[in-house]
């Protein structure tokens, strides 16, 4: 049998604890509990099937609040499957809590996740919330349209397109985002030297409408990543990094992350790297395989999100990810897309950064690019190398974080480090 996991969980009998989960599926996502299976994986089944499926029922039915949306399916081993679907009418409560899973774990949601739940259950945002804040103006969002999209000026109507007020003429928390000050935070700019002890530079940006903050972030990019070089007569702007991947990556950020955390996406520069962090896991509904393979399409912030679509700083459709890699289709080290459970860091390196490779070196780099996991005796095949010269150089590119091993022995393969 499979380990336990988000989506599936054991039990050798039916107690009350299984509660947790069914509470965490409904609220998070489908998921399984199959009981007559101990903690070993081993199938056990239960007595009186029959029976015991009526037990769970009732025990769901008497003790979940909404209604769950579940059905139980009696296998041909004498175990129970209770599949549980993520349900529209949320929080779903035990005993007036609310869960989530962790791992292969149910625990209590906090207050702020709570919160959540509830405006998911009344299908309504965060940015569709009415803001605190009133008294707002929109300098900054009139002078990017005029520029951008040839309005003439900002006006109510061109306010309520854009999805920052209410039906009732407030201004959202989206409103408040956009506008030119506003209570929320926003990003934090370090530049280090060379180790995190040593900070070179510091901004911080919030407090001011989000469409300042990319600008701001964009500026503070090409002071320290792009330089001009003179070519005979011609002037180039240089890259240490692609402005292009730069660019979607702050504004996934600003997206996505979660604005009701009192926190600010973190921006650290270093000379070899630039490392984005954003408050906020993936949503439920998108696994870590599909954010890694540019299939995000929905928009955590989605008012935020349709006004940098109308700008043309992300696309709509999901291709950020894709847009970030084909940045980097040449260059030998790739980015790094790390998921956390309250946090996403995308890592942009240099480009060029080990453009001082030996020969030998970037033919093992070259084959491992076309190849995804090589053994050394394959490598010494494809290259012609004698066994000790190809572990002589598959070293040194491992001290260069260039590749990275898996497994041990003769089953020890190698990839790039993506």
């Amino acid at each position: 049998m499979d380990r336990e996991t988000r989506n599936l969980e054991y039990k050798v009998d039916i107690t009350k604890s299984f509660l947790k989960t069914v509470s965490a599926f409904s609220n998070y996502g489908t998921g399984t509990i199959i009981f007559g299976v101990t903690n070993n994986k081993v199938a056990v089944g239960l007595e009186d099937v029959e029976q015991k499926c009526l037990d769970i029922e009732n025990t769901i039915n008497d003790n979940i609040s909404p209604m769950p949306d579940y059905y139980l399916v009696i296998n041909d081993d004498r175990t129970i499957s209770l599949i549980v679907h993520k349900g529209m009418h949320k929080p779903y409560l035990y005993k007036n809590k609310a869960y989530k899973r962790s791992d292969s774990s149910s625990v209590e949601v906090d207050r702020l996740e709570f919160n959540r739940l509830v405006l998911e259950g009344m299908n309504q945002t965060f940015e569709e919330q009415v803001s605190s804040k009133q008294d707002l103006s929109f300098n900054v969002l009139e002078k990017t349209l005029v520029s951008e999209l040839k309005i003439e000026k900002l006006s109510t109507d061109i306010l309520k397109t854009l999805e920052l007020v209410t039906s009732k003429g407030q201004f959202n928390n989206a409103g408040a985002l956009i506008a030119d000050n506003n209570q929320f935070k926003g990003i934090d700019i370090v530049r280090f030297g060379s180790t995190i002890s040593e900070i070179r530079d510091r901004k911080i940006l919030e407090n001011i409408s989000i469409l300042t903050q990319f600008y701001e972030a964009l500026n503070t990019f090409s002071q320290y990543y792009q330089y001009e070089k003179i070519d005979g007569v011609i002037r180039k702007k240089v890259e240490l990094i692609p402005e292009k991947a730069f660019r979607e990556a702050l504004a996934n950020a600003l997206v996505h992350r979660l604005w009701d955390v009192n926190s600010s996406v973190k921006i650290s520069m270093f000379d070899d790297r630039i490392e984005i962090s954003s408050p906020g896991p993936l949503l439920p509904d998108i696994s870590v395989e599909e954010y890694l393979n540019g299939q995000i399409s929905v928009f955590r912030n989605p008012i935020i999100g349709n006004i940098f679509f109308r700008l043309n700083y992300i696309e709509k459709f999901g291709t950020g990810i894709k847009r970030i890699n084909e940045a980097y289709s040449k260059n030998i080290l790739k980015p790094k897309y790390q998921v956390f459970e309250n946090s996403i860091l995308v890592i942009l390196p240099v480009l060029n950064a080990h453009s001082d490779l030996t020969e030998e070196e970037r033919a093992i780099v070259n084959c491992l690019s076309r190849n995804q996991l090589v053994t050394r005796s394959q490598l010494d095949k494809i290259l012609g190398f004698n066994k000790a010269k190809t572990g002589r150089i598959l070293k040194k590119l491992l001290e260069k974080d260039i590749i990275e091993k898996n497994g041990k022995g003769k089953d020890t393969k190698y990839q790039l480090n993506m």
